[in-house]
């Protein structure tokens, strides 16, 4: 298949629908294509609904600035002003869209929404009840015209001339090869959930949405884009052998967290390097205490848990027969993952959602605009949209190299062709890939540890003629174990570049085990080096603006 398109939305998740439903509400009559890797139904990572948004800045009662200041202490200084300050500037707008969609948000007695307090500074946590917010989503895509390409994964971006062009990839069921030629392009695929293994050590057991491999990721650096952030791996606290959170939902409505000795770990706000801290200490495990509360409120915590993010965790708690009345819930440390929600990992964008390539934009867990959460995926999926369109009514379609096309098509049937009597299964050489990332790409980090992930590189990429592809769901897991070897590169190196410890245990360095402001409170930003298979490391100032 071979299509043309205004603008093309890479990821079908809360980013990338928001983007392309806005995108036609700019302009009705450009022609919007979403290619999604799963089904848009139930895509992304949260598939089915989300019981807050993390981030509302509310008229009258917080300020954007106030979010900034809480948005540094979190980052500690690691973010620039703008792109995060106009996610708090048009959070309120959000929520407001969200309700005109049908989306509640409870209020209390007062009428006001309930927020709770989860940020150092401010109160900017508001509850959300939305069991079906990504049917919600899809329906608004449906209706406003965008075209769909489910099942179907992206494979490389079309660049000409530091232009990206559209992208090229292959239904993952049919292998159908396919070709969309874009005047814009937006990355909304998400961050790298599958980086080191979970502690249940299933592959897709994951915290995060398992689709997430770093495709977005994988394909900017290759594209030529920068990228920063990738030395803070960030693993939680959440419940053992499911990976599901709950601290959000347990701690801000009462609950406590215990150690093994039966202390209550003191927290500040709802932080998790204080529960890493007493694991590493060997006081866990640790769990979530819940039997001094009344009754109301465990049943408002169990309404919230088993109706909206991850209702699976109903059967799990009845079979494991733990009732929160009675029994503690046990957290586990899960995998490290890099995201640019969750974290601070992604695509450099401005705050116009562009990336360091013409025509190329990014928005959601991809982009780095630190501790974004589901707002930022929501604002910055507007933005990307609003400026994409601008983008088309001034650009044509750049000129397409076929022999690009040729060459990616071939490279794929060739990978058919060659892989099928291959020796070593997909799901066997992604776990030892992954594997190998939690021995060395995960704090605590050390320059040896690092360098033989390095020493691994290399043997991984050439033990691939060796995978066994025998379909195109294998290959399709091919291609992903890609662009976690990628990711995994891009981190590795950021890590050894920052020659400090910053972020508690998430880029914990045993040979520079202090926090150094005086040399290191900038980015790391990553881009394709001249030579092949370089990665070039540049260190750039942080963006301040405002109170600071």
């Amino acid at each position: 298949m071979e299509l043309e398109t205004d603008i093309l939305v890479i990821g079908g998740g809360s980013a990338g629908s928001m983007a392309a439903i806005v995108a036609k509400e700019q302009n009705p009559d450009i022609d919007v294509t979403i290619i999604e890797k799963a089904e848009i139904n139930r895509s992304g990572s949260i598939a089915l609904g989300m019981d807050a948004l993390n981030i509302v800045v509310q008229p009258g009662i917080t300020t954007p600035e106030l979010y900034m200041n809480s948005a540094r202490i979190a980052t500690e200084g690691i973010l620039d002003y703008k792109p995060s300050y106009v996610m708090a500037e048009r959070s309120y707008s959000i929520l407001k869209r969200l309700e005109g969609w049908g989306i509640r948000f409870p209020r209390d007695e007062e009428n006001k929404y309930i927020s709770l307090q989860v940020h150092a500074k401010g109160s900017f946590l508001l509850e959300m009840d939305s069991p079906d917010l990504k049917l919600v989503l899809a329906e608004k895509v449906k209706e406003a015209g965008v075209r769909v390409i489910n099942r179907t994964i992206v494979t490389k971006l079309l660049v000409n001339n530091e232009q990206v062009i559209g992208a090229m990839g292959f239904n993952i069921r049919t292998g159908e090869f396919i070709v969309c030629k874009a005047k814009a392009t937006i990355l909304a695929n998400g961050g790298c959930a599958r980086f080191s293994l979970p502690n249940s050590g299933y592959l897709y057991g994951t915290f995060d949405y398992p689709g997430n491999a770093g495709d977005g990721y994988s394909l900017a650096y290759r594209a030529g884009a920068q990228l920063t952030g990738f030395e803070f791996t960030q693993c939680s606290p959440l419940i053992k052998d499911i990976n599901c959170p709950l601290l959000y939902i347990t701690l801000t409505r009462g609950a406590e967290v215990v150690n093994a000795l039966g202390e209550t770990i003191d927290l500040e706000y709802v932080s998790t390097q204080n529960m890493l801290k007493e694991l590493r200490e060997g006081k866990g495990p640790i769990f979530i205490k819940m039997n001094h509360l009344p009754e109301e409120r465990i049943q408002d915590i169990e309404r919230i848990l088993f109706t909206t993010e991850r209702p699976i965790q109903k059967k799990f708690w009845e079979n494991r027969g733990v009732d929160f009345r009675e029994g503690l819930i046990e957290l586990g440390e899960t995998e490290y993952q890099l995201c640019g929600g969750h974290g601070l990992t992604g695509i450099v964008v401005n705050e116009k959602a562009e990336t360091t390539l013409k025509g190329l934009y990014a928005a959601g867990d991809v982009a780095c605009v630190p501790l974004q959460h589901l707002t930022g995926a929501f604002v910055f999926g507007e933005v990307a949209a609003e400026e994409a369109v601008k983008f088309v009514n001034n650009n044509d379609l750049g000129e397409v190299d076929q022999n690009l096309i040729k060459d990616e098509e071939q490279r794929l049937l060739n990978v058919m062709d060659n892989n099928k009597s291959g020796s070593i299964s997909v799901k066997d050489f992604e776990y030892k890939v992954r594997r190998t990332i939690s021995d060395y790409a995960i704090p605590p980090k050390n320059e040896i540890k690092l360098k033989r992930f390095l020493w691994w590189l290399p043997r991984f990429r050439d033990d691939m003629k060796d995978i066994q592809v025998t379909d195109h769901h294998e290959l399709s897991r091919y291609e992903e174990i890609q662009f976690i070897l990628d990711s995994a590169e891009l981190s590795v190196h950021a890590s050894l570049a920052r020659e400090e410890s910053r972020w508690g245990w998430f880029h914990h360095r045993t040979d520079y085990p202090e926090k150094d402001d005086g040399n290191w409170l900038k980015h790391v930003v990553l881009e394709k080096g001249l030579k092949s298979g370089e990665v070039q490391t540049l260190l750039v100032d942080i963006e301040n603006g405002g109170e600071h």
